[in-house]
């Protein structure tokens, strides 16, 4: 069975989804949810939300798909408690402490595992079944068809995104709006940096772009057409992406997607309808038009029909158009003439609809207006009501169609006026008794004991009109507006009965109070039963653990010249971080030809995401003979999990920011250390450290924070005519590129053996004023990352914290030093 799953950011919106024939909706109350924008739901609101669905037959499902930190965790099992206890079907999950958590507290509660925690492969999803069962993976975004086909073999059913807004990082790996503005994508706090305006630097030279200035600004995920390609390839549920969105928005989507669903139960086939027997009608370009129109910044495929940059992201604009219209060919004061392209099927166009001047690169003159009226293919504006300045309208720029108010209330309409079918339980009835005995009712239905009712007179001797079968199912399954229909009856009454109608009756309400009584009492026991084991017990031993050990500094190098630094300054720890891992060799034997102390380690970085098919990368370093790795992925975890003679260390991108997730991850992937979540600032940092062994964390001191990580390629679609890899000349590995942003500053861009694209904070962070709160939590281990200074500048900032470290200068005397090596300043980000 499929299923059909639409977003609520609010109650109109639950509605909504219901009307249009959702099987399931996902919604978020006031914390925990990673769409703190949206309305959102109450904790009040929940009881008569869950009845509201479940009466329907509908499902919902709770997200609270962020990150949790050490203080937020007995809220967090409160609110468990409140979700399971709500009747909640399902919990929508990001952080790994808190599903294992949640499969403790409200083990009756389905878990699914949130995109947010980047399951890009089996081997990925592999490594998380060993932690927790899951009834439900949502994959990564960026995967094609054809890649996710290769989790066939996996126990998880899977979800996938086939409808909304494209996020350009991966999700859970995005760190954008938390290192310009503190305000984290892993909190539900994106500030969607990817769709403003950035430039491009190439080689220290602006390259003119025209228009195109939104680089990091995806079209929209429409993928109504690979329906069929996905049911084959095993996808269980298709979730629509929108809790900030519209109830007209939802209830036009998930009308268009619950019809090609009902198309095609069955790979690819067009099914006949159940009642009628004629084929389901499938998508036409009315269902087309309205999911353009509801919300579109442009409608794609997304990657789940393979990679195409150029496709995906175009650069031209960053929010809604709506429907493309046509060419001005002339333009008078107050109307315009549209030139169609003959290829174009033009969306419908009337008085009152809404339109949009492109204005190209200079979008801040950008003009929109409603249409007073069309004669004579002249689309005609009101001179003064439509605020159009009308100097700037001329032939050559394109329109498009931003609001159909005829269509938004012929939805509304539709979703505000429907009357969603309620469903109902059906129940079995079993009947016994004798003359001379009560009449019982046993009562057997879906997911609810069994119930019993028995009338309070006995059954008398039949002279004239026995009781029959056909007499007790006509008043026994009169049930009207009860949740509860009539299956079946037997019928095992011995000898020829009477019983009034008016005992039939009573004995049919009292089954009907007796079954919703027993399903209370159930839902009650199930709770009381899943609230036995507490957060605390979860939590690693907690002891004295400050080290009167001294502390320890590794260095992560992505050059050879940084590694010879590094070298130099007889770092006893050295992390490699190569753009290909096949200079990985060359890497390891300059370490082991150079090394001074025989206590030094080499530790080699694994990419940051593993799609199917690359584990080859994996057995490329592990080929490197390195003496540790670090692992950034669910991936790498599973694959060198049972490699105990290798350190493995997990990256920041394993996301640990509690310490049920620090003991879950060192456990079951048997790790030597962790390194600290990149969202905590210096007091979580120091809140995490009190519940958890210090020994078993590394903080990364300094660094450029790496910002976007992402499948979408700024080489390949703005500095090449190509597509992919195969056709981009490569770009990436002949120049050095810079992005600007807004304000001026600029981040170097990188890409890695995968063609994914690392944009970096152009400006270093450091902890170094927070070193000595640091040290008193009981941290020995120190990271400092450097990006593309060259070996005089990696040597400054090596032998500066090595003076800081060893209490030779101040945290003041080493900002100081490190300004006068950082081009672009530095800052204490997310530290602060």
């Amino acid at each position: 069975m499929t299923e059909l799953l639409s977003p609520a950011g609010n109650w109109d919106c639950a509605k909504a989804a219901v009307a249009a024939g959702a099987d399931a909706i996902y919604f978020g109350l006031p914390k925990f949810n990673a769409r703190l924008r949206a309305d959102n739901f109450t904790e009040a609101d929940l009881p008569e939300l869950m009845a509201y669905l479940h009466k329907h037959g509908v499902k919902g499902f709770v997200a609270m798909n962020t990150l949790i930190f050490t203080g937020e965790l007995e809220a967090a099992e409160r609110q468990l408690r409140l979700i399971a206890d709500a009747g909640v079907d399902a919990l929508i999950i990001q952080d790994i402490g808190l599903a294992k958590m949640a499969r403790t507290i409200a083990p009756d509660v389905e878990l699914h595992a949130s995109t947010q925690m980047t399951i890009t492969s089996p081997e990925g999803l592999a490594f998380l079944e060993t932690i927790f069962p899951m009834e439900r993976a949502v994959l990564a975004r960026e995967l094609s068809v054809r890649e996710i086909e290769k989790f066939a073999g996996s126990n998880t059913p899977l979800e996938v995104f086939v409808h909304g807004a494209l996020c350009v990082a991966y999700s859970g790996q995005c760190l954008t709006s938390e290192s310009l503005g503190q305000r984290s994508a892993n909190r539900g706090e994106c500030a969607q940096a990817c769709r403003m305006p950035y430039e491009i630097v190439v080689d220290g030279v602006t390259q003119d772009l025209g228009e195109h200035r939104y680089l990091l600004s995806p079209q929209d995920l429409a993928a109504v057409d690979l329906i069929p390609d996905l049911v084959k390839a095993g996808v269980k549920s298709f979730k629509i992406e929108g809790r900030l969105k519209t109830p007209e928005y939802v209830a036009a989507v998930t009308r268009v997607y619950r019809k090609a669903l009902d198309s095609c139960p069955v790979a690819g086939t067009c099914s006949p309808s159940p009642s009628s027997g004629h084929p389901v009608p499938t998508i036409n370009e009315s269902d087309r038009y309205a999911l353009e129109m509801t919300f579109s910044r442009g409608l794609t495929t997304g990657w789940l029909a393979g990679t195409n940059h150029p496709y995906l992201t175009h650069g031209k604009f960053g929010k809604k158009r709506g429907p493309f219209l046509g060419t001005i060919i002339e333009a008078q004061n107050g109307w315009i003439r549209l030139n169609t392209p003959p290829s174009q099927q033009t969306p419908p166009l009337k008085a009152g609809d809404g339109i949009v001047f492109d204005a190209g690169e200079n979008r801040d003159l950008e003009q929109g207006a409603s249409i007073w009226k069309i004669e004579n293919d002249r689309i005609i504006f009101h001179r003064t009501y439509s605020g159009i300045n009308f100097d700037r309208i001329r032939p050559g720029v394109t329109l498009y169609k931003t609001a159909d108010p005829a269509l938004e209330s012929e939805i509304r309409k539709f979703w505000q006026s429907a009357k969603p079918k309620i469903k109902k339980t059906p129940i079995h009835i079993t009947l016994t008794g004798q003359p001379g005995e009560p009449l019982t009712a046993t009562v057997a239905a879906d997911c609810i004991r069994h119930a019993q009712a028995s009338t309070t007179i006995p059954l008398e001797p039949a002279t004239t009109h026995p009781l029959t079968t056909e007499t007790l199912e006509k008043q026994l399954s009169r049930l009207g507006d009860t949740p509860y229909e009539f299956a079946s009856l037997e019928n095992h009454i011995q000898g020829n009965c009477h019983l009034p109608l008016s005992a039939l009756n009573q004995l049919r309400r009292d089954l009907v109070t007796n079954l919703s009584q027993i399903k209370n009492q159930q839902s009650t026991i199930n709770n009381r039963q899943s609230s036995l084991t507490t957060t605390q017990a979860l939590f690693p031993p907690i002891t004295d653990h400050r080290s009167p050990g001294t502390p320890k500094l590794a260095i992560l190098t992505r050059t050879l010249p940084q590694l010879e630094a590094a070298l130099e300054a007889e770092i006893p720890q050295i992390y490699c971080d190569f753009e290909d891992p096949r200079r990985y060799k060359e890497a390891v034997s300059l370490f082991k030809s150079s090394i001074l102390n025989p206590h030094s380690t080499i530790i080699l970085a694994t990419p940051r995401i593993i799609k199917p098919g690359e584990t080859g990368y994996l057995k490329l370093i592990e080929r490197a003979e390195p003496d540790g790795l670090l692992l950034r992925n669910l991936a790498a975890l599973n694959y060198y999990k049972d490699r105990s003679e290798l350190i493995r260390i997990g990256d920041f991108s394993l996301n640990v920011a509690n310490p049920l997730t620090a003991k879950i991850l060192r456990e079951s992937a048997r790790l030597d250390r962790l390194t600290i979540s990149y969202d905590l600032n210096i007091s979580q940092v120091i809140d995490l450290l009190g519940k958890t062994p210090p020994d078993w964390m590394e903080i990364t001191l300094h660094q450029h924070m790496p910002m976007f990580h992402m499948e979408h390629c700024v080489f390949c679609t703005f500095l090449s005519s190509g597509t992919t890899y195969k056709d981009c000349g490569r770009p990436c590995e002949k120049h050095t590129v810079h992005l600007r942003d807004r304000v001026g500053q600029l981040h170097r861009l990188q890409a890695d053996v995968g063609c994914r694209n690392t944009l970096f904070n152009g400006r270093a962070q450091t902890g170094a004023r927070f070193l000595p709160q640091l040290l008193a939590s009981g941290l020995r281990h120190f990271r400092i990352e450097l990006l593309d200074e060259n070996q005089t500048d990696a040597l400054s900032t090596i032998r500066s914290y090595q003076d800081l470290l060893s209490d030779k200068i101040s945290p003041a005397t080493l900002l100081n030093e490190i300004h006068a090596t950082e081009k672009l300043g530095v800052t204490e980000g997310t530290l602060a």
